[in-house]
């Protein structure tokens, strides 16, 4: 593998970017925040990047410590890459740079690539750590024909990816449409009364995840009443 370039500076940013700044790095990391990802899987969700580069980018991040090799099934038949601990700690600093830059999406053009992992990123770039609720309960989102899912433990919120167990919200929607409330371009009363948006709940309980996304409180209620006020279907039901 060739030298990774280094600023050779004194300083923990330039340190960090070393590791975490080449092209492509934070878009692999990316890739991994919601579990274990195959090779393929990867490289098939970052499309130009060229197999001997993410190789050589996944072998540097491991000897880093960022993430590691991991064996789903205990065979040696089916590898995936993971993030360490310390690859963990990027998650708030990327959905930090995930919400920041979505400030600069634009419209949706025929040459972007759009992913259902992506629009659920945007949904979990909007959480408000300050709107955890002290409940244990989980929020689910089929983005497209993928599932996702919010769960509340501990007064902390992480996205997972796959259905969730006895959710108390079901969210149906398209990642474009997840990226452009995310962006401001897209109100979620909108989308809902133009059908991109469906949520399935309680009121409060849709009421509470709303606010966690950082709705504003008039909306979020708006959109609360609006929702089929009927128990969301279990995991079992969301394949």
């Amino acid at each position: 593998m060739a030298t990774k370039r280094s600023y050779q500076q004194y300083c923990g940013l330039a340190s960090a970017l070393d590791v975490v700044g080449e092209r492509w790095t934070l878009l692999i990391i990316r890739e991994l925040l919601l579990g274990p990802a195959r090779y393929s899987d990867v490289l098939a969700n970052l499309p130009g990047i060229g197999t001997n580069l993410l190789a050589e980018r996944l072998k540097f991040l491991v000897q880093r410590g960022v993430a590691r090799q991991v064996d789903l099934r205990g065979t040696g038949a089916q590898l995936a890459y993971e993030l360490t601990p310390a690859g963990e700690e990027l998650r708030p600093l990327i959905l930090g740079l995930t919400r920041w830059g979505m400030e600069f999406v634009d419209d949706l053009r025929s040459e972007d690539t759009l992913r259902p992992q992506w629009g659920f990123l945007a949904a979990e770039a909007m959480l408000d750590p300050a709107k955890v609720s002290d409940r244990h309960e989980r929020y689910e989102f089929r983005v497209d024909d993928q599932v996702f899912h919010i769960e509340i433990s501990g007064g902390r919120a992480r996205g997972l990816r796959g259905a969730a167990v006895d959710p108390v919200v079901v969210a149906k929607t398209d990642a474009a449409t997840f990226v452009r409330i995310g962006s401001g371009h897209l109100t979620p009363l909108l989308a809902m009364l133009t059908g991109h948006l469906v949520l399935e709940g309680d009121v409060d309980a849709v009421l509470r995840c709303c606010e966690l996304l950082g709705l504003e409180s008039a909306s979020s209620r708006t959109v609360a009443s609006r929702a089929v006020s009927a128990r969301p279907a279990s995991s079992a039901a969301a394949g």
